[in-house]
């Protein structure tokens, strides 16, 4: 699959020398974009292969992961079941864009306590989910596992031997370790974690097979979907300027990062730079609610 790669022409970046440009992986379905994509690819056709008839899988009231898993599934024919974490969601989910997006495209929720919600890779609450609902094909939290890895090895095309820096945000890793596995050997892997913590780095290690990456772990702005007005105002300026719609959660923190070590002269004159858009374009009017409550700017849509 053709994804383009967009040419970021802004005044700091021809001042320091640095080119950047953006894969915009968001734009390969309208409700499948980016990693997601990528990740359900391989599992869907196993899923497939394996006879399955039923998807289910892992995550919070804001998930990407949640989102396109109901998609693909109705769009490849299969039922689907999102455990959710949270039980106070199940009577206001439908004030909650993602799932109401999940619930459209046929999902089944089955909300569950939080202290319930850190068993989900236990096997005997995996296997009271099967007393439940029968034989499932069960995708991970996020969608991270070999397979998904796989499909993530696909987003690098022979064009893009030409970038000496690979940066992608990072939630379970499962991304970054297509991309490590894919680059040739000039190449470096930046990763951008929208997590506090350093545990994601054995988490990625399961996976990847070569050593020229590393993480930037700058800029997660307190933590998972926290966001503060200085990353709202980047995103709206940035959309404004480009064209290019970013997700707070993601895309946008790790574009944020790129361009102050730009600032900070971290690149080297010259240094070509790709960027993965990875999608997540979705939570955007979730976030806004909650800026809303907070009385922070919008995020433009």
């Amino acid at each position: 699959m053709l994804v383009p790669n967009q040419k970021i022409d802004l005044p700091i970046l021809e001042e320091k020398g640095v080119t950047l440009y953006i894969k915009r992986e968001d734009t390969i379905h309208p409700h499948i974009s980016g990693n997601k994509y990528r990740k359900l690819k391989y599992n869907l056709l196993e899923a497939e292969r394996q006879g399955h008839a039923t998807l289910l899988t892992f995550g919070g009231a804001f998930s990407n992961h949640i989102a396109a898993t109901a998609c693909a599934g109705k769009e490849k024919g299969f039922k689907t079941i999102g455990v959710i974490r949270g039980e106070e969601l199940r009577d206001s989910w439908q004030e909650n864009p993602t799932l109401r997006l999940a619930r459209e495209h046929g999902m089944e929720f089955h909300f569950v306590s939080r202290s319930d919600y850190r068993r989900k890779n236990e096997k005997t609450f995996l296997d009271k989910l099967e007393e439940v609902f029968g034989r499932c094909y069960v995708l991970p939290e996020g969608g991270t596992n070999t397979l998904a890895v796989k499909g993530c090895e696909e987003i690098l095309t022979e064009s893009d031997t030409k970038f000496d820096i690979v940066c992608s945000c990072v939630g379970t890793g499962g991304t970054l370790s297509g991309l490590i596995n894919s680059v040739k050997a000039h190449q470096t892997v930046w990763g951008f974690p929208a997590l506090k913590g350093d545990f994601l780095k054995e988490d990625i290690r399961k996976f990847a097979r070569n050593e020229n990456w590393d993480l930037i772990t700058d800029y997660h702005f307190g933590g998972y979907a926290k966001v503060d007005v200085g990353l709202i105002n980047f995103i709206n300026v940035f959309k404004k300027e480009t064209g290019i719609p970013l997700d707070p959660v993601y895309t946008g923190k790790m574009l944020f990062g790129i361009f102050d070590l730009v600032k900070k002269d971290t690149f080297k004159k010259g240094a070509q730079i790709l960027a993965i858009h990875t999608g997540g374009l979705q939570g955007i009017e979730g976030m806004n609610l909650a800026l809303k409550k907070r009385n922070l700017p919008l995020l433009d849509v």
